[in-house]
């Protein structure tokens, strides 16, 4: 799919009809930066960008945010949009040649409930059935993972990660899984794994916390040489208990004593397992309020200042993240907590019921105590409720660590089966990365003299995907380069592959690749691939000999803002 238009309407008023053409598209802010009183921020030019990605899933604060500090709005911009009911529509073509080739209408705007505008084809779409319907449209899939928003990260290069990072291009919080899902999908293998993987994983952190606190009260085999002992005690016990004469009655006392205690034993094993769970999710909820991070922001914005003075465009904020975190911690924690209501009402009526059964035993161990041995006796009764009460203690110990083993095991089986099928796949991926490398290296080489390799590595936690240079370590001022020429050999693999694929790349920022390098970009590189190439730059940073009118897609400045405001 390539981009054919992006409209800003204001009402049926047309704000900007920006066009986009195969090769390089600028979007160029004519701001002339010698001029100390001029500035080269906030007339659009990265905005374009944004608005594309706001087409395509985006929540769009960053349209209107700092994005360093989100607590610092552009209240002018903001209102603009949704006071204004601005809708922004975006037009993609599969065949940008081919006038009867199949488009792909989008239409947003900013504002919510009944009055929120999300169409794809004049369809309209809730949040999550809209990057869904996306993923089938362009992609051809219909698998969970990876999502929508996570297979183009790589194509808009907007923001922090994608800026700085080359494939490690989604949130910071990412999980390995969830990556190897992408890399996977990226080079045509799409197996919606990830989610099931991800899973198993927690389920197996739970049972690892339950077998710690197990083995802190004994090991499976302790428990069971315990319960060797105590089974032969309550056997010497009963044994003695039998010679004591007892009335005529004595048969059905004991009989209903006994079944009084095998009842009081089931329901104390019952209730210690279930308070044993309880106990554990507990825990489970404390661990993870410790993990909610309330760390006073304002202490540390020193910090921030002095990191912008060194990279003066962070794209996150420490509030960001730190939302984002505590966000997850608690979901997990609903998560976890929805079986405390059951598990509260089942403890409660066991105790009800236990302790009708205590007075039960009461009643009956006095019938028996009147037999006329009654201190013996209750002696041996105290003696055989008392290691009753460890037998059912140590039977539950032995049942969890039983349970808790097999639950292991079966989750390790799944995860191996899962990493089996992945791994069977080993040799076509290291096929088709190889392929892609032709690509990689021959446009690496082009720009820098040196050729980038790209290596599939297997860990524990799944495929990585790792970038080494043939001729030693990678400058930082080669990062830049390194993106772009990852990004349009994965457009040649695609293509060569038949791999659906976005066939543009939107890029800000590009003014720190080195004059030589956007020269070869735009006079070489690109135009020998089937792309289009969307650079947000600012005039006075391009070079000289570069026709600049040719590529230009859209000029701004400050007497002519994006949004013409």
């Amino acid at each position: 799919m390539f981009l054919k238009k992006l409209l800003i309407q204001k009402d049926e008023t047309i704000i900007r009809d920006i066009p986009f053409h195969k090769g390089i598209n600028l979007i160029v802010d004519e701001t002339k930066t010698e001029d100390k009183k001029e500035s080269g921020n906030n007339v659009g030019k990265s905005t374009v960008l944004r608005l594309v990605d706001y087409c395509f899933g985006g929540n769009g604060k960053n349209i209107y945010q700092d994005p360093e500090f989100k607590s610092k709005t552009n209240t002018e911009i903001e209102d603009f949009l949704k006071k204004n009911n601005i809708i922004i529509t975006l037009i993609l073509k599969k065949d940008l040649d081919d006038e009867e080739s199949p488009e792909i209408a989008i239409r947003r705007n900013f504002l919510t409930y009944g009055s929120k505008i999300q169409e794809i084809d004049g369809e309209k779409y809730k949040d999550k059935e809209f990057t869904r319907m996306l993923k089938q449209l362009i992609f051809h899939s219909k698998t969970d993972k990876p999502t929508f928003r996570q297979i183009i990260s790589k194509n808009i290069r907007d923001e922090k990660n994608r800026l700085q990072n080359t494939v490690k291009v989604l949130h910071a919080t990412t999980t390995d899984q969830e990556y190897e899902a992408l890399y996977l999908f990226w080079f045509g293998i799409d197996l919606d794994v990830s989610e099931r993987k991800q899973k198993l994983v927690t389920r197996r952190k739970i049972e690892d916390t339950l077998q710690k606190r197990l083995k802190a009260e004994g090991t499976l085999s302790s428990v069971n040489q315990s319960l060797i002992v105590v089974n032969r005690l309550i056997q010497d016990v009963n044994r003695r208990k039998e010679t004591f004469v007892v009335n005529e009655n004595y048969e059905v006392d004991i009989a209903n004593f006994n079944q009084v205690k095998a009842d009081l034993n089931k329901l104390s094993t019952r209730l210690a397992r279930l308070e044993l769970r309880r106990e554990l999710i507990r825990e489970s909820i404390d661990e993870l309020a410790l993990e909610v991070s309330n760390i006073d922001v304002e202490k540390i914005r020193a910090l921030y200042d002095e990191a912008k003075a060194l990279i003066p465009k962070l794209q996150k904020t420490f509030e960001d993240t730190l939302f984002f975190h505590n966000a997850m911690v608690q979901e997990k924690k609903r998560f976890i907590s929805n079986e405390l209501p059951q598990l509260d009402s089942t403890i409660n009526e066991l105790q009800s019921s236990i302790g009708a059964l205590l007075d039960e035993e009461e009643r009956l161990a006095s019938v028996l105590q009147a037999t006329g041995a009654k201190e013996s006796f209750q002696s041996i009764l105290d003696e055989l409720s008392q290691l009753s009460a460890r037998q059912g203690s140590l039977l539950e110990q032995k049942r969890l660590w039983e349970s808790t083993l097999e639950t292991t095991d079966s989750i390790e089986k799944e995860i191996e089966e899962i990493d089996k099928g992945i791994s069977s796949l080993d040799e076509t991926l290291q096929e088709r990365i190889s392929e892609f490398n032709k690509y990689f290296s021959n446009i690496s080489s082009r720009l820098y003299g040196e050729q980038f390799v790209l290596s599939p590595d297997k860990t524990e936690r799944g495929y990585q995907l790792n970038i080494s240079s043939i001729s030693g370590n990678l400058g930082t001022g080669k990062k830049k380069g390194q993106m772009a020429a990852f990004d349009l050999a994965y457009i040649q693999y695609a293509d060569q592959a038949s791999i659906d694929c976005l066939h543009f790349i939107l890029q800000d920022q590009i003014e720190n690749v080195h004059d030589n390098q956007i020269s070869s970009l735009m006079t070489e590189v690109v135009s020998e691939v089937d792309c289009q190439y969307v650079m947000s730059v600012l005039r006075d940073k391009l070079p000289t000999d570069i026709d600049i009118g040719r590529y230009t897609i859209v000029s701004l400045s400050q007497d002519d803002k994006l949004f013409r405001i």
